[in-house]
């Protein structure tokens, strides 16, 4: 029994050393994992690049509304009806898809006049129609007009290649970034190494000339947008390794 005593004990002992020097052996690795990665942070340059593309937009979002008034609220809700469906007839004859158009909100209420104190009804139905070419838009445009709409809201111009050129700028911002980091330690008689941390800050997509005022049916021989061009832009954070 003592026997087995003793070789208890120095196992023991063994195994509680053992144990020790692997803790300390762990503590020493990440001890150096973040002296490391403290002077890696401490060697490096960050900057921000930003790229921009600017696209001719090829296709328009028309924000519309239908809006009928009158005494008596049936016939008012009957008026606006009768409207939109003329105006969803119109469309797919010109061969705008079901799913470029979608009601968006209808509502009937009760206007009051209180200089006259004059009860009506409003009813209210907003579509949008998304349109894929836009060299359709005079065209349809009038004929929406001449179908009964009444209410325009506004017109959002896109491109069908948003992503494309949204990959284009952000080609263009790494590259920027990349040049301004060049620059940056260019008078230190140092250079940059590889990238250590990327980062995309988002972007923006907006026209750079808005809508054209709106002419009246009887014109339709004129222009009645400028959609111009619109700016996709991209911004990232680069942290390059700096020697």
């Amino acid at each position: 029994n003592l026997v087995w005593y003793c070789i208890w004990i120095y196992l023991l002992n063994y195994k509680t050393n053992l144990m020790k020097k692997l803790a300390l052996l762990l503590v020493m690795i990440t001890s150096m994992g973040l002296t490391a990665q403290n002077s890696t942070e401490r060697n490096t340059v960050t900057v921000t690049g930003e790229g921009k593309v600017m696209v001719v937009p090829d296709k328009v979002i028309i924000n519309s509304r239908i809006e009928t008034e009158g005494l008596n609220p049936t016939d008012v809700k009957k008026d606006n009806d009768k409207i939109a469906n003329d105006i969803f007839k119109y469309l797919k004859s010109q061969g705008v898809p079901e799913k470029n158009i979608q009601t968006e909100y209808m509502n009937l209420n009760k206007r009051t006049d209180y200089n006259t104190k004059e009860e009506t009804y409003v009813a209210n139905q907003a579509i949008s129609i998304k349109l894929d070419d836009l060299k359709n838009y005079e065209k349809i445009m009038q004929g929406l007009l001449k179908n009964g709409l009444n209410r325009i809201n506004g017109v959002e111009f896109s491109s069908s290649k948003i992503e494309e050129y949204q990959k284009e700028a952000r080609k263009k911002a790494v590259l920027d970034a990349k040049q301004k980091a060049e620059d940056l330690v260019e008078a230190l008689d140092q250079k940059i190494g590889k990238a250590v941390m990327i980062s995309e800050n988002g972007g923006n997509t907006y026209p750079v000339m808005r809508m054209a005022e709106m002419k009246s049916a009887a014109q339709a021989d004129q222009q009645t947008i400028a959609p111009g061009e619109m700016e996709i832009s991209v911004n990232v954070n680069i942290s390059f390794q700096l020697y």
